[in-house]
């Protein structure tokens, strides 16, 4: 491969793999919070969070899609390079 198209390539690959690491912090403070409010719900006495709860769930899922999407991108970049080289 070019040495600017092997630039280009290792820039995106860093980039998806920031991306990867930013998105799993978020999923482990979005799963964290979802413990804890599941831990303070006391349904005898009324205390229940099924709104907030649905959303978060429905955020880790979303997080869990782009991770698995940025992971995607990145294993078929470096089989893409491994092939052009190799």
């Amino acid at each position: 491969m070019a040495q600017n198209g092997g630039d280009s390539l290792w820039s995106e690959l860093e980039r998806l793999e920031v991306e990867i690491e930013d998105l799993t912090r978020r999923q482990q403070e979005t799963e964290r919070e979802l413990r804890q409010l599941r831990s303070l719900e006391d349904v005898p006495k009324g205390v229940v969070y099924p709104g907030r709860i649905h959303e978060l769930q429905q955020e880790k899922l979303r997080l869990e899609v782009e991770i698995q999407r940025r992971r995607n991108r990145r294993n078929y970049l470096s089989w893409e390079d491994d092939s052009l080289s190799g």
